[in-house]
């Protein structure tokens, strides 16, 4: 299976939704998804973007140059790190679909950003994954990554955010 990666555009907003939709499934967390079309738009193509994405691309085994079906994502963002002093790489969600699993598309969405973190020179390059999830957790292991059992992920949102904040 021959796929590309490249920095995701806007032309790309209905493969990421349709992806991060996938996601949700996977994990069983529909019930959470409330992105739009035009929330993502902004939030990673606006005048101020939040995080940025990259995409794999099936590729034709012609060498043609036309792009492919985009059968997977990886959402990432700047973080810091004060112990370090240094900028970190932050990745929110990394999603290949089932049928395209098993080819290195992960790998090399992973590996990708890895190498990104260091020309940005980037302390960190972090994520978190579901206790259940023993494929991912496999996998991120093979590939070097450390699971930090002393930490656990603090989240405050929608109406708690809001007295939180106030």
């Amino acid at each position: 299976m021959s796929f590309r990666l490249r920095a995701a555009g806007p032309g790309d907003l209905h493969d990421l939704l349709r992806l991060i939709r996938g996601l949700a499934e996977y994990e069983r967390l529909t019930h959470l998804l409330e992105v739009t079309p035009e929330a993502l738009e902004r939030h990673l193509f606006g005048a101020r973007p939040a995080a940025e994405a990259w995409v794999a691309e099936l590729q034709d085994g012609d060498g043609s140059p036309a792009p492919g079906p985009v059968v997977g994502f990886a959402l990432f963002f700047t973080s810091f790190s004060t112990f370090l002093g240094r900028p970190g790489l932050y990745l929110e969600d990394l999603y290949v679909e089932p049928v395209h699993r098993r080819h290195g598309i992960g790998k090399a969405l992973l590996g990708a950003l890895g190498r990104l973190a260091v020309e940005r020179g980037c302390g960190r390059f972090e994520w978190s994954v579901l206790d259940w999830n023993a494929d991912a957790i496999g996998f991120y292991e093979a590939m070097g990554a450390q699971l930090l059992p002393d930490w656990r992920l603090c989240r405050v949102t929608g109406e708690a955010l809001r007295r939180f904040g106030g």
